[in-house]
């Protein structure tokens, strides 16, 4: 549903324009339009989309399509998929053409690399290990395709399983999942934030895990979601560069605190950000609007926050509260300066962002 619907477009009528290292792609069709759809796929060609990458055209997929994780997916439930997709109405929406540059637009090339790199085999239950931890490796590995966005890759753009969801960044900052108590996932309080996006004094999803949670993790069974949990805690700790020390609440009053002496930072936060998020960072309207203590505040490379001023939040989870978006409002040296100061106030230390390190994150994600 996310990466197929464009914004403001009919669902999963595709459109959405994914950015990659040498141009765009774009999301395609999967309504069962039969013109412009997926109206004419057979069971088997819908395993091959899936599964292998493999078009009914016979052209090759590129990875933006999970579908060395979702090899792994049953064909039972794969055709399950199809059976939903084919029961919605459909939509006469034309694919628009991705915009690759040399030689990443020649798609023969990734017949080498699914050789390399899709394992082309169905999830296999590991028998020294509970049915919960089996359900929560299928849940992560399969049907979540987690690694695609925790799990950094590696010079071919392929999921560098060798560091297992130790964190990757493109565009937004996806952060370490592993059992690492320090920078990973090693607190009690993962199970809410899987389920409802939020956890008291930890933060508040945003950009694409709000999406996931508000489309996917939300709507699961609960015991998917204790299953997840409990295969995540089992996977091996990788420390990771972000850091482990949460800075407290900030003092109430501008005046003092804020390790970031930044005049346009202050001035922005005043205008923008103190109403909603008070200058402790604990907010008195909403838990959802509290920013201290979060990972994105504490992390100095403030890529999420600048994300978040750019973007806002669009939560669709009831009692969420959604951020406007700033992009627009302010410019890149503006965003710059107070994702500086947000960091330096709240967080354990400050971020030294540019406006040209902003314009470049504007131009990674598809939204």
């Amino acid at each position: 549903m996310v990466c197929h619907t464009a914004p403001g477009g009919a669902p999963f009528a595709g459109g959405l324009v994914l950015p990659a290292p040498s141009g765009s792609l774009y999301s395609t069709n999967i309504t069962a339009d039969r013109d412009t759809g997926i109206g004419n796929y057979s069971d088997q060609d819908f395993l091959n989309a899936v599964q292998r990458g493999i078009r009914k055209d016979g052209a090759r997929l590129y990875p933006a399509m999970p579908y060395t994780s979702y090899t792994f997916m049953t064909d039972a439930d794969v055709l399950a998929i199809k059976a939903y997709l084919f029961s919605l109405p459909t939509v006469h929406q034309q694919n628009p053409r991705e915009t690759l540059q040399f030689p990443y637009n020649q798609r023969w090339t990734m017949i080498f690399w699914s050789g390399a790199f899709n394992p082309n085999t169905r999830f296999a239950p590991n028998t020294a290990k509970s049915a919960e931890w089996n359900r929560g490796a299928y849940v992560a590995e399969a049907l979540g395709h987690c690694g695609e966005c925790h799990t950094p890759r590696n010079p071919a753009f392929a999921l560098d399983n060798r560091q297992k969801f130790a964190g990757s960044t493109y565009g937004w900052r996806a952060y370490n999942i592993t059992s690492d108590r320090g920078t990973g996932i090693g607190d009690d309080e993962v199970l809410a934030y899987l389920a409802k996006g939020h956890t008291m004094g930890r933060g508040t999803a945003s950009g694409p895990m709000a999406e996931v949670v508000d489309h996917s993790l939300s709507q699961m069974e609960p015991a998917d979601i204790r299953a997840l949990v409990t295969y995540l805690r089992s996977i091996p700790a990788v420390a990771s560069s972000e850091p482990a020390t949460i800075a407290p609440p900030a003092p109430a009053s501008p005046k003092e605190g804020g390790a970031v002496a930044d005049a346009l930072g202050r001035k922005v936060f005043e205008q923008a950000c103190a109403s909603c998020h008070s200058w402790t960072g604990v907010s008195a309207l909403s838990p959802f609007a509290t920013i201290s203590g979060s990972r994105a505040v504490n992390d100095p490379t403030a890529t999420n926050v600048a994300q978040i001023i750019i973007s806002g939040t669009r939560r669709l989870a009831p009692g969420a509260m959604s951020m406007p978006a700033f992009g627009s409002t302010y410019t890149d040296t503006e965003i710059a300066a107070v994702a500086n100061y947000v960091t330096g106030r709240f967080g354990s230390s400050a971020s030294k962002l540019t406006a040209k390190d902003v314009t470049e994150l504007r131009g990674q994600t598809g939204h």
